[in-house]
C-alpha cells in the first residue's frame, strides 16, 4: 500500500492552490465542498475561479508564486501547467512541513486525490495510487451504480440513533450484530425510500426488542476457502468471513483471503503441517465450542472444502454434541480448482470415466490404508492430496501393483495462485522431476491419461511461468 487512505477534516482550515486553469478549478471545487478556506495564487484564472472569488467563497491573488506565500497554510495543491513551478511549490511545501499534492506528478505528492462517490455523510474513495486515474474513475462508476442515492439518509438516521441504541444494547458485540442485522432489513429499505420517520421508528422498536432478548448465542460456520484464489470464494463464504467476530483458520488459507477478514475480528491460527500441529484437533474442537459459547460468531476457515480431507465432520460432531448452532459452507476443493487452473480435466469421455480422491500423507514413514489394486485401474483419474513427501512411494507402489510406468502424472504446487507451478511427467519420472523443480507445499498430484490434455488445454499463466522459473516441468 503506497498511500494510507485517510479522510481529512478541512472545514475552516486555510488551504492554498497554486494555478488557475481547469485542473485548479476541479481541485478548488473539492476543497470548497469540504468547507476549506481556500486561497488561489495564479497570474491568470479561469472564470469559475473569478466568480467564486467575487462571491467571497475563495480568495484570489493574481501573482506568481513565491516561497513566502506558503506560510500559514495547512495543505497545498500545485496545479499549474509549468512542471518547474509545480516542483518548486512542492519543495517549498516540504520545507515548511505542509502536505502537498502536485497534479499529474505522483512522485512529488504527499497525498493524492481519489475518485469520490459522495453520498454524504457516506463517502467512498477509490485510488490506484496515481497509476491510472482513468481506472479509478471506472471503478467509481461501478461502485456508484451499487450505492442508492439515499444511502446518506440511512447514515444520518443511524447517527441520530446511535446513543439511544447504545443505551438499549450496552454490550458492544451485541450492538454491532444489531446494526449488521437492521441495516440490511426493513428499516434500511424504508430509509432508502425516503420514509425517514418510519425507518427511525422501526429501528427503535428493533433495539427495544434486542434489549429484552436473552444474551445472544454464538454460532460456528465451517467455511471452505477454496484452493487459494480469493475470486473462487462463494458469496456466502465472503459474507460470513466479513461478519465474523473470530476466524479460526488453517495454513492453506491464502493471505489474500485472510485480508478479507474484518480488521477488528480476532484471528486464531490452527494450521497443521507435516509432523507439527499448531493446535491438536481435539483442542480445535473445544476452541470452537468455547468461542461460540462466549457469544461469538465464529468462522472456521479451511482451505478447499471442509468435508474433503478437512476434518470438518469431526468438528461438527463436537458442535452438535454441545448444542452449538452451526452451518457448513462448501468450498471449491483443491482437486477441481487446481486441476482446472492447470488445464487438466479430471474426467474426459475419451480418457477417464471415474475420479478417485485419496490422501497420500506418510505415517511413520509409510503409506497406509490405500487400495492399490483399485488405484491402478485404467480409464480413471487418481487425485492425491498431501502427497508431496510420499510421492516416490506412491509412484513406486502404483507401478508395483500393475500401473504402467508410462502412465501420465502431474504435480501442482499452490494451484490457482500467482505462484502456481505444474510439473508433468510419468509415474516413473515424476519423483525425479519434482525433486529438480524444488517444489514446496501445498501440492496436489494427478495421475491418469487426462494429464496429457494439459498441453492443449493449459490456459492459466502464473507468475512462475511468466518469470520463467518453472523450468521444463511447466
Amino acid at each position: 500500500m503506497d498511500y494510507l487512505p485517510i479522510f481529512l477534516k478541512l472545514r475552516g482550515l486555510p488551504c492554498l492552490i497554486v494555478g488557475g486553469g481547469e485542473v485548479a478549478v476541479r481541485k478548488l471545487g473539492l476543497l470548497v465542498e469540504a468547507g476549506a478556506a481556500v486561497t488561489v495564487i495564479a497570474t491568470t484564472a479561469e472564470a469559475a475561479i473569478v466568480e467564486l472569488a467575487g462571491r467571497g467563497l475563495v480568495r484570489l491573488r493574481a501573482k506568481s508564486f513565491e516561497a513566502a506565500d506558503s506560510e500559514g497554510f495547512r495543505l497545498i495543491i500545485a496545479a499549474t501547467d509549468d512542471r518547474d513551478v509545480n516542483a518548486r511549490v512542492a519543495a517549498v511545501a516540504r520545507r515548511y512541513g505542509i502536505p502537498v499534492n502536485v497534479v499529474d506528478c505522483p512522485d512529488l505528492c504527499d497525498f493524492i486525490f481519489p475518485a469520490i462517490i459522495d453520498r454524504s455523510p457516506v463517502v467512498v474513495a477509490v485510488s490506484t495510487g496515481g497509476a491510472s486515474p482513468v481506472l479509478a474513475r471506472q471503478l467509481r462508476t461501478r461502485i456508484e451504480a451499487c450505492i442508492p442515492s439515499r444511502f446518506g439518509t440511512l447514515a444520518r438516521i443511524t447517527a441520530g440513533l446511535r446513543e439511544r441504541v447504545r443505551q438499549a444494547i450496552p454490550e458492544p458485540r451485541a450492538r454491532r450484530h444489531f446494526w449488521e442485522r437492521t441495516l440490511q432489513g426493513p428499516a434500511a429499505e424504508l430509509a432508502l425510500q425516503g420514509r425517514q420517520e418510519e425507518a427511525e421508528r422501526l429501528l427503535l422498536e428493533a433495539a427495544d426488542a434486542a434489549r429484552q432478548e436473552a444474551a445472544e448465542r454464538g454460532s460456528v460456520a465451517l467455511v471452505g476457502a477454496g484452493p487459494g484464489d480469493p475470486d473462487l470464494l462463494t458469496l456466502r463464504a465472503l459474507r460470513l468471513i466479513q461478519e465474523a467476530d473470530v476466524v479460526v483458520y488453517d495454513r492453506l488459507v491464502s493471505p489474500e483471503i485472510l485480508a478479507l477478514v474484518r480488521r477488528d475480528a480476532r484471528r486464531v491460527y490452527a494450521g497443521k503441517e507435516r509432523s507439527r500441529h499448531s493446535i491438536p484437533q481435539d483442542n480445535i474442537n473445544a476452541l470452537l465450542v468455547n468461542l461460540a459459547a462466549e457469544g461469538n460468531r465464529v468462522v472456521r476457515l479451511k482451505g478447499g472444502d471442509p468435508f474433503i480431507f478437512g476434518r470438518g465432520g469431526e468438528e461438527i460432531e463436537t458442535l452438535m454434541a454441545r448444542g452449538i448452532p452451526f452451518q457448513v459452507v462448501p468450498g471449491i476443493t483443491a482437486a477441481s480448482g487446481c486441476a482446472a487452473y492447470a488445464g487438466i480435466p479430471l474426467t474426459h469421455r475419451d480418457h477417464a470415466h471415474a475420479c478417485v480422491f485419496v490422501a497420500g500423507q506418510l505415517k511413520d514413514g509409510t503409506l497406509q490404508g490405500l487400495d492399490w489394486p483399485q488405484l491402478v485401474r485404467p480409464r480413471q483419474t487418481v487425485v492425491v492430496y498431501m502427497g508431496l513427501h510420499g510421492l516416490p512411494q506412491i509412484c513406486a507402489e502404483l507401478i508395483r501393483h500393475g500401473a504402467p510406468p508410462s502412465r501420465p502424472a502431474a504435480l501442482i504446487q499452490q494451484g490457482t495462485t500467482r505462484d502456481q507451478k505444474v510439473v508433468t511427467a510419468t509415474l516413473e519420472t515424476l519423483p525425479a522431476r519434482v525433486a529438480e523443480a524444488e517444489i514446496r507445499a501445498p501440492t496436489l498430484v494427478i495421475i491418469g491419461d487426462v494429464v496429457e490434455l494439459r498441453d492443449k488445454l493449459a490456459w492459466y499463466h502464473s507468475r512462475q511461468e511468466a518469470d520463467g522459473r518453472a523450468g521444463n516441468g511447466q
